[in-house]
This record gives C-alpha cells, structure tokens and sequence, in this order.
C-alpha cells in the first residue's frame, strides 16, 4: 500500500478525479487497516444521496458501492430520472420527497452533489434533522447564505466536510508542518496554481452542463477549480484581508460563463499570495511556491523540491521524498468519520470563508479594484 502510495505521488500531478480513483482503489485497506477489523464485521451506517447532479456523482457512487460497512438507503434528486440512475446502481431506494430522508431516523448522514444554488435549502435541512453531511464545495452561492450553514451545522455539531482533497496530499502536509514549524522563516509570499483542460475536452457538453451557468453554480470555471489553491493557501497562513482579481472567458464555449482567472490575496498575517485556476489549460506544470526568510519550496511536476537553511538535507536541488503518507480523499474521511473514527474534517466556517474570498475576488474583477472578504 505506502509503494503503491509513493509511485502514485510522484509520478504526475494528482487531478481531482485520479484522486477519487487512486483511493476508491485502495477504500478497502484505509477503511480496515488491520487484520482483525477486516475479519470483524463492520458496523454498517446508513446514509442518503441528497442531489446527483455533480460531476463528482458517478465516482462517488463507485466508491459507495465498495464499502462493506456503508448503506446508502435513500437516493434524492429533483430529476427523478437521474436519482433512479444512481439508485439503481447503488441498490437504493429512489425518494421522490427529501422530507423522508430528514425523518428517516436510521440515516445518519448525507452526501449532497446537487446543484450549488440548492446546496442552502438541502444543508439547512440536514442540520435540523441532525444528519452528518459530505456537500460538494463550493459550500453555497455567496458567503451570506455559506455563513448561514456553517452556523447551523456547528450549532447542531454535526460532521461535515467537503472535497479540498489538496490537504491531503504528502507534499501539502509536509509543507503545512514545516511552516508551522517555522522552518521556512518569515513567508514573504506563495502562489498556488490548478488548472485542467475541462473545457477545451469539451466535458460539460456531456454531463454536468449546470456547472458552466453561474447562477446555478454561484461561480465559473476560476470559482470551481480556483477554490482548490485558495483553501490550501488559507489553510497554511489563514484569513483574507483583502483581493483583487482577473476573471475572464477566452474560447466563450459556454457563453456567460468564465473559463479561468488569477486573484492576488492579501493575507492578514502579511503574506501575499497569488492563486490561479482555469478550465482551458493543456498544463499545469508548476502548483505551488512559497518563499520564506529561511527557505523556499517549489511543486513542479508533482514533485517537491524544500530548502531550509534549519533542515538538514534540505538543500532545494533533488525531489524531497521524506513526506508523510497520503490520506485518504475528503469522501472518505466522512465516510470513516460517520463510523466512528478521528478524521481531519474541513470546518463548515473554512468552507464558508473559502466562498466570501472568491465573492470577492470576483466583485474585485468587476470593480477593478481590491475587496475585502465578507
């Protein structure tokens, strides 16, 4: 498995569905890591799928499928047709009326991939009926109503996370210890990058058209992909003081809707940080950079190149292999969490806050001029 692991992170850049591939592959081990849980039988939790509309959905539907300990007993979504899809792969039964998830007292737990602007109603719900929830990020439409949920689920302290699969990759855990640990000096500043080709492979001409309508979505293609840097960026040095932006179409494929972007941030303990994202790139070679009073560190090519002068070895020429282990993708870290294990679970208020900056930084874009965060 740690082989497996290590030729994985170091062959090329992990993309969001490699992710979910290369741990559904491996959800049997990382869900019973020893001999007598596997031989033990697993307590089985019972949730619902709440919205299918996600692009995400069909990955996730295969890992539901392969874990012994979990029930998926209900499927909703307001297309009727499509939550019979999953459904029926899924072995579940199809509710017509979400009402009879939120009163179903044997659920425990939901995961929620519909649509961005139906992501408050359904959130809201799940908390009053004290039901775990995985939500597809973003969160919601605007900070407001992002606020509103994270509200809710901490008052009801419920589980949630979402899938910022970034933090936990071993180059990302690395460098947050590292930073923690003061070993990169005073950070002047980072830019942070993930792009893919989404657009020019023509992937929303075939599934998931809703995420290329903004008002559906609440953002375009820099909020969707863009939002995967931007919380690794504040999850290493914290809140936004202020952003200006540049969001832009370029091949218009899906008129009305922004293709990729690039935001400058302002951190509130004085680190500049820059992230980029975008539906059109043929390549996104260089991921992160963070420069430091006493140290740098580069992601080129999935590969971490450290220098620290308070690091032995660390001297920034060759790849740095001595990185903790890949954990597992936020989808199964809830599913884990659920059953009664420690998971490092996004906070619904970072999720909420990850939403207010890219608000901004889209007003910013409009406005030409710099924001601050809600």
């Amino acid at each position: 498995m740690n082989n497996h692991i290590r030729a994985t992170q170091s062959l090329r850049p992990l993309t969001r569905r490699d992710f979910v591939k290369t741990t559904a592959v491996a959800s049997a081990v990382l869900a019973a890591p020893s001999v007598l849980r596997a031989q033990a039988k697993p307590k089985i939790i019972s949730l619902a799928l709440v919205g299918c509309a996600h692009v995400h959905t069909p990955g996730f539907v295969q890992l539901l499928k392969g874990r012994e300990d979990v029930k998926v007993k209900r499927v909703w979504d307001h297309d009727a047709a499509l939550a019979k899809t999953h459904a029926d792969a899924l072995g579940s039964q199809v509710t017509t009326d979400a009402d009879a998830i939120w009163s179903d007292g044997e659920i425990a737990g939901v995961i929620i991939c519909s649509e961005t602007n139906r992501h408050r109603d359904l959130v809201l719900a799940a908390a009053r009926a004290k039901k775990h929830m995985f939500v597809e990020k973003p969160l919601g439409i605007n900070g407001k109503e992002c606020y509103e949920m994270a509200d809710a689920i901490e008052k009801a302290g419920l589980l949630y996370t979402c899938g910022y699969f970034m933090r936990a990759l071993p180059a990302h855990i690395f460098l947050k210890q590292q930073i923690t640990a003061g070993n990169l000096g005073q950070i002047s500043r980072a830019r942070a990058s993930f792009a893919q080709s989404v657009v020019l492979d023509g992937i929303f001409d075939k599934e998931a058209r809703w995420m290329v309508d903004p008002k559906q979505a609440g953002f375009g293609g820099f909020g969707d992909i863009g939002t995967h840097p931007l919380d690794l960026l504040m999850w290493f040095f914290g809140d936004v003081e202020s952003v200006t932006a540049e969001v832009r179409s370029v091949t218009n494929r899906y008129p009305g809707c922004d293709e990729c972007g690039e935001a400058l941030l302002q951190f509130k303990n004085g680190v500049i940080g820059t992230v980029a994202g975008g539906w059109i790139d043929i390549e996104d070679l260089i991921r992160l950079q963070i420069s430091g009073t006493e140290g740098h560190a580069l992601i080129y090519r999935g590969q971490l190149f450290y220098k620290s002068k308070k690091v032995e070895g660390a001297d920034g020429t060759r790849p740095w292999r001595t990185l903790p282990e890949l954990q597992s993708a936020p989808i199964i870290q809830f599913l884990d969490a659920v059953a009664g294990q420690t998971m490092p679970l996004v906070p619904p208020r970072d999720a909420a806050t990850r939403v207010a900056v890219m608000e901004a930084a889209y007003r910013a874009a409009r406005e030409k001029t710099w924001v601050k965060p809600a």
